[in-house]
């Protein structure tokens, strides 16, 4: 379904946001208070705008409150970023993403009425560091403090030509198969009898205990 987002803020992370709705045929405002970057998304966004998001009536002006979503995703400046999150949703936005520097400012920006706050830098260096302990970890995805999803490379040769009913990841692990890969090919949602080989990779969602303790079965 169609929706209309704003993105404030054009560094890397909002740049990447914008660029993914628009593949996904999203309509998208962009605004920053840089022309260089507005221009570099000029022919990309729907609308690119250059303007202070620290001011309510130019927020106002731009209808930010006919918006379904929008993302506040100011770089370095953490005033600037909490202030917009504060306007924002007292202007009646419906859903808020903003983007956090570190723990203290994804408190604040909850408090002020972020619907969902993210740690990019945070979640990407968790991700890399799961992928430098483990060889098997093929990709890392934080749930929350407690769940995980892995996608874990299956290296022990005892799970060859094994069933995923056979295997019981469930009762054993207490965890769930929600994907495969297998070369190229994605296996969404495999069915019970669908054997696993050599080279696979599962993803797997669940405790991050019971996640480690199947990867320690990894050689």
């Amino acid at each position: 379904m169609k929706k209309n987002f704003a993105i404030i803020g054009l560094g890397r992370f909002g740049g990447s946001i914008c660029r993914t709705l628009i593949e996904a045929g999203q309509d998208v405002l962009v605004i920053d208070s840089s022309e260089d970057r507005v221009n570099e998304f000029m022919n990309i966004a729907t609308h690119a705008v250059v303007a202070n998001a620290q001011d309510e009536s130019v927020l106002r002006s731009l209808g930010i409150r006919n918006f379904d979503h929008v993302v506040v995703a100011i770089g370095e400046d953490i005033q600037a970023s909490i202030l917009a999150t504060l306007m924002i949703k007292e202007m009646g936005v419906p859903f808020v993403t903003a983007k956090a520097q570190n723990e203290y400012h994804g408190q604040v920006l909850e408090k002020v009425g972020a619907d969902h706050v993210v740690h990019p830098e945070r979640d990407m260096g968790i991700r890399i560091g799961h992928h430098l302990v483990s060889k098997n970890v093929v990709d890392y995805l934080e749930l929350s403090d407690k769940y995980s999803l892995v996608e874990l490379k299956v290296t022990n040769s005892k799970f060859y030509n094994k069933s995923l009913a056979d295997l019981d990841f469930r009762a054993k692990f207490g965890l769930t198969v929600i994907g495969m890969r297998r070369g190229q090919e994605m296996i969404i949602s495999p069915t019970a009898d669908e054997k696993i080989q050599e080279n696979d990779t599962l993803m797997l969602v669940g405790a991050v205990d019971d996640l480690d303790r199947l990867e320690a079965k990894m050689p």
